[in-house]
C-alpha cells in the first residue's frame, strides 16, 4: 500500500506551485507602478528634481523649511532650516556627508547613516532598471490598514536591507513604506512613512504630505509646497565641500 505524502511533501508542492504566481504578481505590480507614475518614458526623462516645503518635528515642536534635490541616478542632497540654523546631508555618489550646524564644517556620516542616505538618493532609474543597483521586488500578498487591503512588497538590497512598500491597489501609487533604521539618538527603531495628497506635476504624482512615524508614533510631518523637475543641477552642488 502506498503511504500518503507527508504535510511537508504539501508544503513543498503547494509553494512550487505558488511562486510562479508570486513571481509574476510582483512583475505586474512593478510595471503598474511605473505606469502609474506616469510611464516609463516620463520618468526616464526626469534627470533631477527639487522639491521644497515646511516640516514639523512632533516630538520635538519645533518647524522649519526643508529642500530635497535628487539627479539621476544616484545624488542627493536636503537643505534644512531650523531654529536659525541650516543642516545640510548629502550623497555625491561616492561619499555622504553633511554640514555640521556647531562648526560649519563638512564631515563625512558615518556608516549607518551613510548607507541610509545611499539607498535614498537612488532615482527613477532604480524603479525602472533594479537590477543594476542589486534591488529585487517580492510580493508578499495583502494586508489590510483602516479596513482596506494594500499590495505589499518587499523591497531587498544587496546590502541587506530590506524595507515594506505598502501599494494602494486602487492606484497603484505607494501608500506607505517601512523599514528598520536608526533614529536620532542611534536607537534602533521601526520607520513608517506614509505619503497622501497626491497631485500631479508635469505629468507625474508626487506626494504633498508625508507623514514620519517612529514605533509608531508620529515624529514629523511634512508638506511639499513646490516641486521642480529638470532644472539643471550640477554634479557639484552634491560634492562634498574642500575643506581648508
Amino acid at each position: 500500500m502506498k503511504k500518503a505524502p507527508t504535510i511537508f511533501i504539501i508544503l513543498l508542492i503547494l509553494i512550487a506551485g505558488l511562486s510562479p504566481l508570486l513571481a509574476q504578481n510582483t512583475a505586474d505590480i512593478l510595471k503598474k507602478m511605473i505606469d502609474a507614475q506616469g510611464g516609463e518614458k516620463l520618468l526616464s526623462s526626469i534627470k533631477d528634481s527639487t522639491m521644497s516645503g515646511t516640516m514639523e518635528m512632533i516630538q520635538m515642536g519645533l518647524t522649519g523649511s526643508l529642500t530635497m534635490y535628487q539627479k539621476e541616478p544616484n545624488l542627493m542632497r536636503m537643505d534644512a532650516e531650523v531654529m536659525g540654523m541650516t543642516i545640510t546631508q548629502a550623497f555625491d555618489g561616492e561619499k555622504a556627508w553633511m554640514i555640521n550646524p556647531q562648526t560649519g564644517a563638512a564631515e563625512e556620516l558615518p556608516p549607518e547613516a551613510a548607507d541610509d542616505i545611499r539607498r535614498q538618493a537612488l532615482g527613477n532609474d532604480a524603479l525602472l532598471h533594479p537590477e543594476k543597483y542589486g534591488i529585487s521586488y517580492n510580493y508578499k500578498g495583502k494586508e489590510q490598514i483602516n479596513g482596506k487591503d494594500y499590495f505589499v512588497l518587499e523591497q531587498a538590497f544587496s546590502d541587506g536591507f530590506k524595507a515594506t512598500l505598502y501599494i494602494d491597489p486602487d492606484t497603484y501609487l505607494v501608500y506607505k513604506t517601512k523599514a528598520r533604521t536608526t533614529n536620532q539618538m542611534g536607537i534602533e527603531v521601526e520607520a513608517e512613512t506614509i505619503m497622501s495628497e497626491y497631485k500631479k506635476i508635469e505629468g507625474m504624482p508626487v506626494p504633498q504630505k508625508l507623514t514620519i512615524l517612529q514605533d509608531g508614533e508620529e515624529f514629523m510631518t511634512m508638506t511639499i509646497t513646490e516641486v521642480k523637475f529638470n532644472t539643471g543641477l550640477e554634479d557639484s552642488f552634491f560634492k562634498i565641500p574642500d575643506q581648508p
